[in-house]
């Protein structure tokens, strides 16, 4: 079952339900300069933290400051505003507040122009030393704290996944050797916003007015096939098509049938050839809805901020998923009430998107035999509408 949006949520929506509202009542947001601090982190207590385990006594308490130690290993932070994130840091430690994998994001006031800005920090252990720590019980993986700094916390907080992945494969190549240390840690760690938070708005710039292809192909879950582009943008369009899909927001199984349902129907995947001055589309589709909400991320464009490009990206989801939970209910409707199903027709008619929500609830419905006979009259209604 796909969850019923908060009433907030709701209201939200309200003022840009057509698209163009998100762009408009939103104020940008400043992003500013972009930092980043790397910290080695030791625990004195591990030793003996491993010896209570194997006595089978209660798990350790929250440490003290006199139980770990942070030591500064990269940052483009001045150096009293290094100070300062040392500090906010060793706080979180102290209350337990930090968890290894687990990435947060929180304001932290700083010696830098921006004054507060949001902080995303994160806890982990060198990957490539994991199997080696769990032979030798006195050999520990290697531990760092990474905190990436940028825009505020509320911006930070929409790209929490995507800086969690990040990380991941930091810690895939992390090591303490000076070459790639200077060739690979380094670069990547000052490139975080620009490969984590840019690609959305890097996508919007690139397709303009053809993104409406896109949105459609992320909500009808259509295979996209990229040829003759550079990495950067097939890794672009591969992540701007996750974040816009509705992924995690279905049933699993029912996102596994649509993926198999519309590979089956369109036998062709959309294919986007990159080899001219303007990107090109094959096998494309489009609706009335998602070409309302490209506006709306066109206008969005002339502030050139990135944390609203994805606040635009997640109302464009949650009007989605607020029209299937409103078509959903129409057809519980509709199996005792024809006016129902009228209504069911005009919702499908006037929402712009008919042809994806369809399909959704067509899935979903497949083994309830009477809302599966309304979805086919539905069907039937619609084609006689298009051939019309």
């Amino acid at each position: 079952m796909l969850p019923a949006l908060p009433d907030g949520d709701e209201r939200e929506l309200e003022s840009s339900e057509e698209g163009g509202g998100a762009g408009e009542e939103r104020r940008p947001e400043r992003h500013g300069s972009t930092y980043h601090g790397l910290y080695g982190y030791r625990s004195r207590r591990s030793s003996q933290q491993g010896a209570d385990s194997r006595d089978g006594s209660p798990a350790a308490e929250t440490p003290s400051s006199e139980d770990f130690s942070l030591s500064l290993l990269d940052t483009n932070l001045p150096a009293e505003a290094e100070t300062e994130l040392h500090g906010f840091i060793a706080k979180r430690l102290t209350k337990g507040a930090i968890f290894e994998g687990m990435g947060n994001v929180a304001s932290v006031e700083l010696s830098i122009p921006e004054y507060k800005v949001g902080c995303y920090y994160c806890l982990f252990r060198q990957e490539n030393l994991l199997g080696m720590a769990t032979l030798e019980s006195d050999i520990t993986a290697p531990e760092y704290v990474i905190c990436f700094l940028g825009g505020s916390e509320k911006g930070l907080e929409l790209f929490r996944l995507e800086l969690d992945q990040y990380v991941q494969s930091l810690k895939i190549n992390l090591n303490q050797e000076q070459k790639t240390w200077e060739t690979y840690v380094n670069p990547y760690l000052r490139s975080w916003f620009e490969n984590s938070v840019c690609p959305i708005q890097r996508v919007v710039q690139l397709f303009q007015e053809k993104l409406a292809f896109l949105l459609h192909a992320a909500l009808s879950y259509t295979p996209v096939e990229v040829k003759n582009s550079d990495e950067r943008t097939e890794k672009d369009i591969s992540r701007f098509l996750a974040a816009a899909s509705l992924q995690g927001l279905v049933q699993e199984g029912t996102m596994t049938s649509l993926c198999i349902a519309m590979t089956e129907e369109q036998h062709k995947s959309m294919v986007i050839d990159c080899s001219g001055p303007q990107p090109q589309f094959h096998n494309a589709g489009s609706n009335r809805f998602c070409e309302d909400w490209m506006h709306a991320f066109i206008n969005g464009a002339e502030g050139g901020n990135p944390f609203l490009f994805r606040q635009i990206l997640e109302n464009f989801k949650l009007k989605a998923i607020q029209d299937i939970n409103n078509l959903k209910r129409f057809i519980r409707q509709a199996e005792m009430n024809h006016y129902a199903l009228f209504k069911c027709y005009m919702f499908l008619k006037n929402s712009g998107s008919g042809d994806i929500l369809l399909k959704i609830v067509k899935v979903e419905h497949a083994e309830m035999p009477e809302a599966k006979n309304v979805v086919a009259v539905l069907e039937e209604f619609m084609r006689e509408t298009a051939v019309a």
